[in-house]
């Protein structure tokens, strides 16, 4: 069981602290931009699903010059702080302001149709599940549009999992497996998806750093019926020590993040919903 609401008010309040914190995000929207390059697009119409603080919007808007922007997300201390970025971009550039929507992932409010490149860096992870999100994905792209994304893996934060494991509830999330979002990608009738993955880690001196440093990205567990917090004295001692163990030569604590890429086409040509193609044979005149 899941806690949406939760999530929102995580990121909520996460969202005066987030820029800050944001050390992975950037470094991962940045693989994501780069991988742009290989792309051939020329978007008019781009939406930055789980936008945050818009930090991408700008990037988005440069590279593709002419193409209107829209920003969503479920927090909406996040949009208010994204405004004020537009509210400076637009004052130095003089450019349009993306707009902004607070709506949910799997519930867009927006036409079919309607979007040629949906991007959505390190969202996904906090859906309950992701297959709604790439339903409504499918739903808004137009006939040759593409989705970019990027998750997290199961092996994320493998040492704060294994520090705490068997000594009360799960302090970390179960996230989906890149294999399974790519079958749901084929199932929705995207064409070529491509995933793939890689570790990224960030070290820290000691456990509630690494602990505090999540909190201030809004990272939270999903589960209803958690308790509040990670546990009592008697399991974070237990659970430091456990950390202990991972101290690096440089005498950092690391914290690992499995990153899961991955992009699709909504094809011209759609298939049938059993997957078979429909072509069509037209009479030449004089055959």
């Amino acid at each position: 069981m899941s806690d949406p609401a939760g999530v929102r008010r995580a990121f909520g309040r996460a969202a005066r602290s987030y820029d800050m914190a944001a050390v992975l995000q950037r470094e991962v929207g940045g693989r994501m931009l780069e991988r742009l390059d290989y792309i051939r697009l020329q978007p008019r119409h781009i939406l930055d699903l789980g936008c945050g603080t818009g930090a991408w919007l700008g990037p988005l808007r440069q590279r593709y010059r002419g193409a209107e922007m829209l920003g969503i997300d479920l927090a909406l201390p996040m949009l208010q702080a994204a405004a004020a970025r537009e509210t400076f971009w637009r004052r130095l550039l003089g450019r349009p302001s993306a707009a902004l929507v607070c709506a949910s992932a799997d519930a867009l409010p927006l036409p079919d149709a309607s979007v040629d490149l949906l991007w959505s860096n390190l969202m996904l992870q906090w859906l309950p599940d992701p297959r709604p999100a790439l339903a409504e994905a499918w739903r808004v792209l137009r006939p040759g549009g593409l989705v970019m994304f990027s998750s997290f893996g199961p092996d994320t934060l493998c040492e704060l999992r294994q520090a705490f494991a068997g000594s009360g509830p799960p302090a970390v999330n179960d996230f989906a497996d890149m294999h399974d979002v790519g079958d749901a990608l084929v199932r929705l009738r995207f064409a070529d998806p491509v995933m793939d993955a890689e570790r990224l880690q960030l070290t820290y001196t000691d456990l509630e750093t690494v602990v505090r440093d999540l909190r201030a990205i809004g990272a939270t567990h999903l589960h209803r019926g958690r308790p509040q917090g990670l546990g009592g004295r008697q399991r974070w001692a237990e659970a430091r020590r456990r950390y202990e163990a991972h101290r690096g030569a440089d005498r950092r604590l690391p914290a690992t993040f499995e990153v899961v890429y991955g992009h699709a086409w909504k094809p011209d040509h759609l298939p049938a919903a059993d997957g078979t193609a429909v072509v069509s044979f037209r009479r030449r005149a004089g055959s």
